[in-house]
Parts: C-alpha cells; structure tokens; sequence
C-alpha cells in the first residue's frame, strides 16, 4: 500500500472517530430526563444563565432557610441549602430578594475575572474554611462562564430570584463553613451531604 493510500485511509479513520465523538457529544447534551434529579445543578444551569427572567425553577427547597445576608439597598439573600454532590462538588442553593425601592443589578457580585462573561452573575462569590485557610471559588465550564446564576439584572422591589453557585468540594472533614458574595456580609453555613 502506498503513503498516498495509507495517509487517506488515517485521515478516513479520524473523520469518523472525529464524527462518532460529537455524536456522542450531542447525544450527551440531550433533553432526555433520564434519571436526572430535578434539582440537579445542570438544570439550574441551563434555566437560570439564558435570559435572567421569569422562567426560572425556584431554588431547592425555598422552605428551608440555612442562613441570611442582608446588603445595602434592602437586598436579602436567603439560602436554603449547600450539599455536597457524588462529583466531588458544593452546590449552593438560595434566593435573592429585592426589599428595597430601585432596581437591583447584581453587577458587583461577579468575581473580577476578564474570562467570565456574564456581567450580572454571583461567579465573584466563595466558600471560605477559615480553620484550613483556603478559599473555594466558584467553577467555571471551558467558555468562561460560572457554574452559577447569570443575568441577576433588573431585579425589581419586592421581586425574588432563584440563584445557585457551585464550587469544589472542600475535604469531607470540614462541616461548617463561610458563604461570600462581594457588597454582603458573609454568613456561616454548614454542608450537607
């Protein structure tokens, strides 16, 4: 067999490995439910980044309250959960609420990051274990944006909003730790899961 044929037939190979990988790719990406949990944190991902408005599913169990900032200009975060997945991530799960008289953007939660593209977003907030010294951030998926609530604009007087944050899990030891969002005091919370 000469070069000529031996590289069509690699080329040949990779084209259709390169076409099965994005199959499966897409197949992944899918709309199935699957056995999906309903409060999985894709789920929050894909309804709370698109447009920042009314179609958002409402946080986890908005029931439960597990801590409380309050900010300038009457605005309030609830939270109502902060669980430890199976991947090795903390999904935190709260609302934000708008107590004030103006509209609130939340452009001074975003972290200072040029990649992060959402400029309305909690992608600036932390997970901090003062007793192991170390700060968790927020992750970011390969395009530059938050594992968390985008398009935290135009939020008017006494309007609520779903937000969620999720960041790497600290070690299994630590229970009790401190949830910041830039302008807000931070509030210690303690880990499910």
């Amino acid at each position: 067999m000469s070069i000529r044929h031996t590289t069509k037939a690699r080329r040949g190979a990779a084209a259709t490995a390169l076409a099965a990988a994005l199959a499966l790719a897409v197949a992944g990406c899918g709309s199935g439910d699957g056995d999906k949990k309903p409060d999985d944190a894709a789920d929050r991902t894909s309804t709370a980044s698109k447009d920042g408005g009314g179609d958002q599913e409402p946080a986890a169990d908005s029931s439960k309250t597990i801590g409380e900032m309050k900010g300038p200009g009457g605005i309030v975060v609830t939270l109502h959960s902060a669980e430890r997945d199976d991947g090795g991530f903390v999904t935190v799960s709260a609302t934000v609420t708008n107590h004030g008289s103006r509209l609130f953007n939340a452009i001074d939660w975003r972290s200072k990051e040029t990649e992060v593209k959402s400029l309305s977003s909690v992608s600036g907030a932390s997970l901090v274990d003062e007793k192991g010294k170390k700060r968790y951030l927020v992750l970011r998926d390969t395009d530059g944006q938050c594992l968390c609530t985008t398009g935290l604009s135009g939020i008017k007087p006494n309007e609520s909003r779903p937000l969620f944050a999720q960041f790497p899990a600290p070690p299994k030891s630590v229970k009790d730790i401190d949830f910041q969002i830039p302008t807000m005091p931070s509030v210690s919370i303690t880990l499910s899961g």
